[in-house]
């Protein structure tokens, strides 16, 4: 089974072939249990009902979601992938190699390793940051409600900006045969992080490479207005 995050919340079979499950509180439930994938402990009662109801829990709140595990149990395909742990909560039945968050996760700080090390080609580290930012088809933990999404979502969409800062890094590094084409993603990425001060120089060192001097200028201009 694979178990996907980093967009709608999916699983996946042997097959690869995706499986039902319908409902936005059933997906929230399958989200808050892969995100601690392999964790030592089980998730607690208390945060997995935080996690799916968000700010409007049932008045039952334990039997609801007792219900709610039997119905990811059925939609999983077998009541073994949802554990119930005797000393309270619930915990699935996977590795973390199971769920792209953490295969994410993995890659981008092997990545950043790579990046870090003169004995690795930058061109491995630009390969390995792709194939980690290749697992994103929208926002983490999109079916969690808030405020729990952007709680447990900050630090992959975090590592993740630096992994994207990291490719254009190592792909500059390896001689980029038209590094122009780098620029619009930087452009987008300072749009989001304005005060980014390594993504500022890196569009310097971009335009610069670029062979385009008088545009590196005026974006060394932009940047110091910024920050003052």
């Amino acid at each position: 089974m694979q178990y996907l995050l980093l967009g709608p919340t999916e699983a996946r079979d042997d097959s690869h072939a995706p499986l039902p499950i319908g409902g936005a509180r059933l997906r929230a439930l399958l989200a808050s249990l892969a995100l601690r994938a392999g964790a030592p402990l089980a998730v607690t009662v208390a945060d997995l009902v935080d996690e799916v109801w968000g700010d409007d829990p049932p008045r039952d709140a334990p039997a609801a979601l007792q219900a709610l595990v039997s119905r990811l149990r059925r939609a999983l395909g077998a009541r073994d992938r949802v554990l119930a742990d005797p000393t309270g909560g619930y915990r699935l039945a996977a590795a973390p190699e199971d769920v792209d968050l953490h295969r994410f996760t993995r890659l981008a700080r092997d990545g950043a390793r790579q990046l870090d090390d003169p004995a690795t080609p930058p061109a491995i580290a630009a390969a390995t940051l792709r194939s980690a930012l290749a697992l994103w088809r929208g926002p983490a933990l999109a079916d969690l409600p808030e405020p729990a999404r952007s709680a447990l979502a900050a630090a992959p969409e975090a590592l993740r900006t630096a992994a994207r800062r990291g490719r254009v890094e190592a792909e500059l590094r390896a001689g980029a045969a038209d590094p122009a084409s780098l620029l619009p993603e930087l452009d987008a990425l300072i749009h989001e992080h304005p005060y980014d001060e390594p993504l500022r120089v890196l569009q310097l060192r971009t335009l610069r490479a670029a062979g385009r001097p008088a545009d590196a200028l005026a974006a060394y201009e932009r940047t110091r207005r910024t920050f003052a």
